[in-house]
C-alpha cells in the first residue's frame, strides 16, 4: 500500500485482485487465504485503517460485522 495510490476501489483491485468491497469495508485474504484483513480505505487521503483481522472461518460466520 506504501508504494501505490489508489484513486478508488476499480485501481486497488488491478493491484489487489483478492481484495473485496463490502460496504463500507475493504476485505484482502491474507496468509495464504488462511485470514481476513478488513479495513477502511480513505481514498481521498491515501490512508487505510484496518478494523481486524479475522480467521476465514470466523470472516465467514459474519462475526464481523457485529
Amino acid at each position: 500500500m506504501e508504494n501505490h495510490s489508489f484513486a478508488n476501489f476499480h485501481e486497488l483491485r488491478n493491484v489487489f485482485g483478492s481484495a473485496d468491497y463490502v460496504r463500507p469495508y475493504t476485505v484482502f485474504n491474507i496468509g495464504g487465504n488462511r485470514y481476513r484483513l478488513i479495513a477502511t480505505v480513505h481514498y481521498d487521503h491515501g490512508r487505510v485503517a484496518v478494523e481486524g483481522i479475522l480467521t476465514h472461518s470466523d470472516y465467514d460466520r459474519f462475526r464481523w460485522r457485529r
